[in-house]
């Protein structure tokens, strides 16, 4: 089993986001039982919380439900059970890779270099914006849990 861990800082827009898509992308794709998803804060804001509203609507309007998601906050034990931990922006990678031991650094990677095509480098933070963001941020997702899959397939599977 490979399992990903998606990171941004309260965990109810990006990854939870990111945790929807790509588990549907596993489960069209038949790896279910293969690839394990997740996600996760590095903040404690929202800890119990559903995803915010205008994440949970732009997901769905994509066929994604992510209302069961609850925020939870980074913990050091993810860093033995996951594979992959995913920042979504430079503050969320730093943040991780300063919790992280040493040995475990490898593991944290930036979503967006899995879709260098994007030519971004971050996932934008849609909290603060209009409705437009969380599309955008949908977008961007869709396109790196493809080259993410790619990756896993290539190195695990």
């Amino acid at each position: 089993m490979v399992n990903v861990l998606f990171v941004c800082l309260g965990n109810i827009c990006r990854s939870p986001t990111a945790e929807g898509v790509f588990r549907a992308l596993i489960e069209r794709e038949g790896l279910a039982g293969k690839v394990g998803v997740d996600s996760a804060g590095t903040g404690a804001w929202h800890i119990g919380n559903p995803p915010d509203r205008r994440a949970q609507a732009a997901a769905r309007g994509r066929g994604v439900d992510i209302s069961a998601q609850r925020a939870r906050q980074v913990e050091l034990a993810d860093f033995d059970a996951f594979d992959y931990v995913i920042a979504m922006d430079r503050s969320n990678h730093a943040d991780l890779t300063s919790l992280a031991p040493p040995a475990a650094r490898d593991r944290i990677h930036m979503f967006l270099a899995f879709a260098p095509e994007t030519g971004l480098r971050e996932v934008p933070d849609p909290y603060y914006g209009g409705a437009g963001g969380f599309d955008e941020v949908l977008d961007l997702v869709e396109a790196a849990s493809r080259g993410l899959l790619d990756d896993i397939r290539n190195r695990h599977l």
